[in-house]
């Protein structure tokens, strides 16, 4: 693929800017907690960490599934599990004065909960330490297991995400085998089934060689199954071995997507050749 096109290029940060990702870095530090935004190589981490935002990493920095658009280390098997993360994450969404934080994973198929308790028990940290703080849960499959998501449904997460990345003819060349696309839908309706009026939230990325029809039939399916708030954003290879980009997606055609995707209801929608799952979170407030 050619050189990333001038849209993509990201500035240096400003002297204010350096510092509040500083301010972030040193309490991640502290608390010995870790976040997406380094794992996944996001474009967007200075404009995040500079307002003082940040996605929590939470079960460990290995993940037990091989997907080809990630950049985070894999395994058989995970970290051990840290009793302590959920406390620690609270304690630095106290410290950072975090109004909205994301809680996300890495998948760990080696543990006979999928670290759903994890995900609870850190909810309900946050929520205990910072009771005005909104908690978004991004979550991976969990295998459909259906006692994990009903641990995610009785965390107190304000927001419940899972994405489902990719067009459904993608999807297989694209994520682990134990993923699927139709997993995905299954573990969405579920959320908004169990999830009352809390939003639910997916997300894809562009640029796969994916067709205009293909992504139409997927926002079609992410709203048969329940999802309210959506984002789209461009697929950037975290490393020679990773998919490659087929395409770089124009910002007009992002648009031309939102418009669509607001059409059929989704509200709100972030989309854009660098949003991420993450970006702008805070926009969810409520399920259409």
């Amino acid at each position: 693929m050619s050189e990333r096109p001038v849209w993509l290029r990201v500035r240096a940060p400003s002297a204010a800017e350096a510092e509040g990702m500083r301010a972030v870095r040193d309490v991640l530090q502290q608390e010995r907690l870790h976040t997406i935004c380094q794992g996944a190589q996001c474009p967007n981490v200075v404009e995040c960490w500079s307002a003082r935002t940040a996605t929590f990493l939470l079960l460990g920095e290995v993940c037990t599934r091989a997907c080809r658009f990630c950049a985070v280390r894999h395994a058989l098997r995970g970290q051990e599990i840290d009793s302590g993360e959920p406390e620690r994450v609270a304690a630095a969404v106290r410290k950072l004065s975090l109004r909205y934080v994301v809680l996300t994973s890495v998948d760990r198929d080696d543990l006979p909960d999928g670290g759903s308790t994890t995900f609870r028990e850190a909810v309900r940290a946050v929520k205990r330490a910072s009771p005005e703080t909104r908690v978004e849960v991004l979550i991976p499959d969990f295998g459909g297991d259906p006692r994990s998501l009903a641990r995610i449904l009785s965390s107190g997460a304000d927001v419940l995400g899972h994405n489902v990345e990719t067009v459904r003819r993608i999807s297989p060349a694209l994520r682990d085998r134990r993923a699927s696309y139709e997993r995905s839908l299954d573990v969405l309706a579920a959320l908004r089934l169990g999830g009352g009026r809390r939003p639910v939230k997916s997300g894809l990325m562009l640029g796969l060689g994916e067709e205009p029809d293909e992504v139409l039939e997927a926002l079609t399916d992410l709203r048969r199954a329940g999802v309210s708030s959506l984002t789209l954003g461009q697929y950037l290879a975290p490393s020679s071995r990773a998919a490659p980009v087929r395409r770089y997606v124009p910002p007009e055609e992002f648009e031309e997507l939102a418009q669509d995707a607001r059409a059929l209801g989704f509200d709100p929608v972030t989309a854009g050749p660098r949003v991420r799952s993450s970006y702008h979170a805070d926009a969810v407030r409520g399920a259409p």
